[in-house]
Order: structure tokens, then sequence, then C-alpha cells
């Protein structure tokens, strides 16, 4: 069994990546993780709207070079996640919005299913910026595992 977990180095992408590590060691099956970024625009703080005061702290104009480089370290703290729980996994870096490239990819590559965490933002946030597990829910054509 081929499965493909997102991290974005939150804790629900933690806790996805817990619950595909179970399966992939009860199935003898192999995990790819990827991360997806934007480098035009980074958000570098929290989950909440960014409100007027916080907008210098927390939104970045990031090169290309500072996203890859941001996006590995993710990687690389969720390959060690992975470890701990006994676990051996890959992980790639993809380039586009996340809600689109992630089904594309697990499409394309043929995975048997996907893991994705969820933030459980309020129904007025995601109205205002959407949610990204929800259109990948939408869009993919494999089976898609929420963990909250």
């Amino acid at each position: 069994m081929e499965l493909l977990v997102a991290v974005d180095g939150s804790e629900e992408s933690n806790r996805a990546l817990g619950y595909a590590t179970d399966i992939a060691n009860a199935t003898g099956g192999s995990i790819t993780l990827i991360h997806a970024i934007e480098p035009d625009i980074y958000d570098a703080g929290g989950g909440e709207p960014i409100s007027g005061s916080d907008r210098r702290e927390r939104l970045v104009i990031d090169s290309l070079d500072a996203a890859e480089e941001h996006g590995r370290a993710i990687i690389d703290e969720a390959i060690e996640f992975a470890a701990e729980r006994g676990h051996t996994v890959s992980g790639e870096l993809l380039y586009g919005q996340p809600a689109k490239i992630i089904p594309e990819y697990a499409e394309k590559e043929e995975f048997d299913t996907l893991y994705v965490g969820h933030r459980g933002r309020s129904e007025r946030t995601i109205e205002f910026l959407g949610s990204v597990a929800r259109d990948v829910v939408e869009r993919a054509t494999i089976p898609v595992t929420v963990v909250r």
C-alpha cells in the first residue's frame, strides 16, 4: 500500500502522519511525505486570519530559496517524527497551490490513499480563506483521510 501524507509542520499534520505510520506499519505499506510551497507569499505566524496589527510580523514575501529551505525543514522534521514511530519515509517538495497540487500529485503518482491534517478553523475563517483539507477532499480521486 502506497500512502501519501501532506505535511505543513502543524500539530494536525503530525497527527495525520502518526495515523498514517500506524496504518503503514500494520499493512507493510510505504509513506511518501509532500509539502507544497507557494514561494511568493508565505504566512510565517499563527493559524488565525491576519489583522492589521500583526501583518508585519506574520506575512513574509519570500524568495524561492527561503521557501524551499523552510519546506525542506518541515519535511526533515516529519521524517524524524516518522522515524521515532519506527517508519522510514521519503519526502518531496511540490510547487503550487496546495489544494490543487496535492491531489494532482496523488493521482499522477498513483498513491492508494492520502492523509491530511485539518486545523479546525471556524466556519467564518473557512469562508474567507478556504480550507486546504476540504479542497483536497473535493479534488482528490483517491481516498482521503482527514485527521484532526
